[in-house]
């Protein structure tokens, strides 16, 4: 199973900074496709890019969970933007999700979709998959538990990260040059369409269309509501 079943992504990537998600999570969730996530460094780094997020609230989102308050559990989703919140679910798998909004105002963002760039062959070991082709590849990162089974992302390890930094083991990038609503590959810059659909898995606030997913894309897990 070699690289090239995917772009490698060679072009140059910067932090995201902190002002980013000092926002509505529903503003970050939008403007996080097509970002870059990243694991490590030189040739051990895995990178993958956002597409498919889901926003949640805060205190007054009751599928939230910052929605029961400031608990040993979500004090990350209450603390500084732009920090990893790591949860434990259906006892087997993890979720991520980045903080948003002001320092005391909780509010986040649930990656639930990523297309592999490069470290496919980490990705594939660390999900226990042979990939054959490209058709095997949204195996490796297409839903929330999958993703974070292949960068190894586990609450004891992340929560908590600092996902500014490209000194943490774990931070979130964009293309130089990128602007906003268009991202940079190898092959050169591109438009984003971007849509979205109510969230999902989810019993409270199940009409609110905040999940977030980049059209036509193969990576984007689960049921595509067009809207």
């Amino acid at each position: 199973m070699a690289e090239s079943l995917t772009s490698t992504h060679t072009a140059p990537i910067r932090p995201l900074d902190r002002a980013f998600f000092n926002r509505d999570p529903r503003r970050v969730a939008c403007e996080l496709l097509g970002k870059i996530l990243i694991r490590g460094r030189g040739k051990n780094r895995l990178t993958a890019r956002i597409v498919e997020v889901e926003a949640y609230l805060g205190e007054n989102d009751p599928a939230a969970h910052s929605a029961a308050g400031n608990t040993a559990r979500t004090s990350v989703l209450f603390g500084p933007p732009g920090h990893a919140y790591v949860y434990f679910i259906y006892g087997n798998h993890y979720c991520l999700n980045v903080s948003c909004e002001p320092e005391g105002r909780a509010g986040g963002v649930l990656f639930r979709a990523l297309e592999p760039l490069s470290g496919i062959e980490t990705m594939a070991h660390a999900r226990s998959l042979e990939i054959h082709g490209p058709k095997d590849l949204a195996k490796l990162t297409s839903g929330p538990g999958r993703l974070c089974e292949a960068f190894a992302i586990t609450r004891a390890r992340d929560n908590g990260c600092d996902l500014t930094s490209a000194a943490s083991s774990l931070w979130i990038g964009k293309t130089i040059g990128e602007k906003m609503g268009e991202e940079i590959g190898d092959e050169g810059t591109r438009a984003l369409s971007i849509r979205t659909s109510p969230r999902i898995g989810i019993t409270k606030a199940v009409d609110k269309p905040w999940r977030y997913y980049l059209d036509g894309n193969p990576f984007v897990s689960g049921r595509v509501h067009r809207k």
